[in-house]
């Protein structure tokens, strides 16, 4: 039964080091350094991403964290705003990675062709942007941008990707998961709802073909459910081991 239940937790912390901290949690579980809070967030519904934002309607300034891995380490994160359809062509982009030297860095681009990119300003005023990285390779874009006014919603589109090349990011795979990673930012209901990090539900609805994401209440994250699932799973297999 000992090298039942040894087998038992190896398996258990082969598991614990597969499973990286910042991104495993919802988005009300992650925090930022210097103090910085947003007043809703959302675990977006592909992509292993998350947003937390805040909106000031008296400036019209929408302030953004967007939290996801690259495809591989060498890769890039994006997220950005498209003025016309929940839609890649024509969105407005802030794209995260790292540069030759090994820092990482945060670039506008006009997001125009499937085939190429170009760095350009965008529609709207960056009034700042910066990223961080982490030890397990996870990506942070901050930037607070200058919307119209009366701006109530915004289609946002969100991205990673496998590789830069000679400065530019390679393009991302057209997986299921990449192709759905889109929606509409409802900025007017959550600015009168207020709340705090936990105010998760007032976000985002999905814009992929089926009208649905999977994800209904745009809140519930699809990767803790899964690493639930795995939990469950090791229980009922420890519990199964200690009755041999």
């Amino acid at each position: 039964m000992a090298s039942h239940f040894h087998l038992f937790l190896t398996s258990l912390l082969v598991l614990l080091l597969f499973i990286s901290p910042s991104t495993s949690l919802t988005c009300s579980s992650q925090t930022f350094s210097a103090n910085t809070k947003f007043t809703n967030c959302t675990d977006l519904p592909s992509l292993r991403s998350f947003l937390h934002w805040t909106f000031d309607p008296t400036k019209s300034t929408l302030s953004v964290a967007f939290i996801a891995s690259p495809a591989s380490p060498d890769g890039w994160i994006a997220w950005g705003i498209n003025p016309d359809v929940p839609a890649m062509l024509g969105t407005q982009a802030l794209i995260a990675f790292k540069n030759p030297k090994g820092s990482v860095v945060v670039k506008t681009y006009n997001l125009t062709s499937y085939k190429s990119i170009t760095e350009s300003k965008l529609l709207y005023k960056v009034l700042e942007s910066k990223v961080e990285s982490s030890s397990d390779g996870v990506m942070r874009i901050f930037a607070t941008l200058e919307l119209p006014k009366n701006t109530t919603t915004v289609n946002q589109v969100w991205q990673v990707g496998p590789a830069v090349k000679d400065g530019m990011p390679v393009m991302h795979k057209f997986d299921p998961d990449n192709l759905k990673s889109k929606a509409t930012l409802d900025l007017a209901s959550a600015s009168a709802g207020g709340g705090g990090e936990g105010n998760k539900n007032a976000s985002s609805s999905a814009s992929n073909s089926s009208g649905k994401s999977g994800n209904d209440t745009g809140g519930s994250s699809t990767i803790l459910k899964t690493e639930n699932n795995v939990f469950a799973f090791l229980f009922f297999l420890g519990v199964l081991l200690f009755q041999l």
